[in-house]
């Protein structure tokens, strides 16, 4: 048979706290403490109460607590007081207080109702402590931070703050312009991404590997000109308001990026950029019409040559002394054909750099301005905002675009054709770069759009006119690793596309 569990005694009730103590712990009580009448006559004040307004207990018992006013609160301050107090609700508030010498001094003040048993407001508890130094402290932190704010302000950069997640909490007037002028919506976080891709994961696990001093990009707007931004990001340590973080030592990692605008002193190197490539395509044009020039007269020359060679095969069985005669004219004729053929100007083979094809894009139309406003087309540049650097040849990049745009001009420039426009459109994935570049002309017939990189072969009198046509074209983008396509015009058109690889690998 289970036992039954001893009961518990019950506690005994705490001992009543006796009023002594009640008294001795106001009495004690660092902060002021006076309990006044319904007409707020001081009934009962504490020492804290007297070391702050300096009266002595003679002194203020009796007075009205109106003896501690400066006389310059402002009234209606005083009528929500005495409102909150006569519906017997507790009030909070700061009062600018005299001390008995005259020294003014700002108390932070709460004054309850005590009510009877019937519900009557019998006296008034007031509590207040000197916050002057306090109140200093906080106008001081405030007028420094306006100075700070009118300094960060006022100044020709940009900046933002961001926190350790990557958001940005503290940025000035400048910073705000970018965003209406890049049309983005955080363009801190543009820059990072173009300047420093891998940032957000290091702001998390290395942020010290986040710092950076002046990297330059280039952004591209296709409702304006281009902008040359030249950013600085470093790493500051912030502490955390959370209530939980109070008593640790360590802060948090933030990023403090600025950000100035070198767009005028880049342009006017551009502009001077811009006419030395004009003054090289020029060159490079003449080149490749004689080089074009003297390809096409061997390959005339190379098609009836062909021919007769096939006739001494067959001279030589008939009349071999014939054959052997027409065959040296043949054999020296072919010498002179390779004697021709090695002075045909070959194109520079220049080193690879780092080349941003919006640049290239960009200084291909300003060239081709001209020839596009004879021929009324309206242009529409849709650059991606910013372009990795892909390893390439300036020269040869700038003949192959201005090839394309040259072919689509010509596409469109025919008599009575109403609809010319021209799309330049950059864009770029994780690994390829990809430009395209359409047009509303003609376009090209199922049939031909197989020859079109054929040598020797365009569209012009019927698919038979001499030229290198597209063939160039696809040399420039296989000798730097990339494909070329033809493709249907959203316009109705011919739409080229050319991809390459970001690292320059072949695709």
């Amino acid at each position: 048979m289970p036992t039954a569990s001893p009961a518990r005694r019950p506690s005994a009730p705490p001992a009543a706290l006796p009023a002594e103590a009640f008294r001795a712990a106001v009495d004690q009580a660092d902060l002021a403490i006076s309990i006044t009448d319904p007409q707020a006559n001081i009934l009962f004040a504490n020492d804290a109460f007297m070391r702050i307004t300096g009266y002595a207990p003679a002194e203020i018992i009796g007075r009205n607590e109106s003896v501690l006013s400066n006389h310059t609160t402002p009234q209606a301050l005083y009528q929500s007081m005495w409102t909150a107090l006569s519906a017997q609700r507790p009030w909070s508030g700061r009062l600018l207080n005299r001390r008995k010498d005259g020294a003014l001094y700002l108390a932070d003040l709460t004054i309850t109702p005590l009510l009877d048993a019937r519900g009557v407001t019998t006296h008034y508890l007031g509590m207040h402590r000197d916050v002057t130094e306090l109140h200093r402290l906080e106008r001081v932190i405030r007028n420094q931070k306006k100075l700070i704010e009118s300094v960060v302000d006022a100044a020709p950069a940009a900046f933002a703050l961001l926190d350790q997640s990557g958001r940005v909490i503290l940025d000035n007037l400048e910073y705000k312009k970018l965003v209406s002028d890049l049309g983005c919506r955080e363009p801190a976080h543009h820059l990072l991404d173009a300047l420093h891709p891998d940032w957000r994961r290091l702001l998390a696990e290395a942020p010290a590997q986040c710092a950076f001093p002046h990297r330059e990009t280039r952004i591209e707007r296709p409702a304006g000109r281009a902008r040359w931004l030249s950013a600085t990001v470093s790493v500051v340590d912030m502490q955390s308001d959370c209530a939980d973080s109070y008593f640790c030592a360590g802060g948090q990692p933030g990023l403090l990026l600025t950000v100035s605008d070198v767009t005028d002193l880049r342009s006017e190197q551009e502009r001077a950029r811009t006419e030395a490539r004009k003054a090289v395509l020029a060159e490079e044009e003449r080149t490749a019409a004689i080089r074009e020039g003297l390809s096409a007269a061997l390959f005339r020359l190379g098609q009836p040559m062909n021919m007769m060679s096939s006739a001494v095969a067959v001279l030589q069985r008939r009349d071999p002394v014939s054959a052997r005669v027409l065959d040296d004219a043949l054999r020296a004729a072919g010498e002179h054909l390779e004697s021709l053929r090695l002075v045909i100007p070959q194109s520079p083979q220049a080193l690879p750099v780092g080349v941003n094809l919006n640049e290239i894009l960009r200084d291909v139309l300003e060239i081709s301005t001209p020839r596009l406003l004879a021929a009324g087309i309206v242009v529409d540049w849709r650059p991606a905002p910013t372009l990795p650097a892909l390893p390439g040849r300036p020269v040869q990049l700038s003949m192959l675009f201005k090839a394309l745009i040259d072919n689509a001009i010509e596409a469109m420039n025919v008599k009575g054709w109403r609809q010319r426009e021209l799309l330049v459109q950059s864009s770029a994935g994780r690994e390829r770069i990809a430009v395209c570049i359409a047009d509303s002309g003609p376009g090209i017939p199922e049939e031909w759009r197989s020859k079109a990189f054929e040598p020797f072969f365009t569209m012009k009198n019927g698919g038979q006119h001499i030229g290198t046509g597209l063939s160039r074209a696809q040399q420039v983008v296989s000798d730097h690793g990339g494909i070329i396509d033809l493709e249907h015009s959203p316009s109705g058109g011919c739409a080229v596309v050319v991809e390459f690889r970001v690292d320059g690998d072949p695709i």
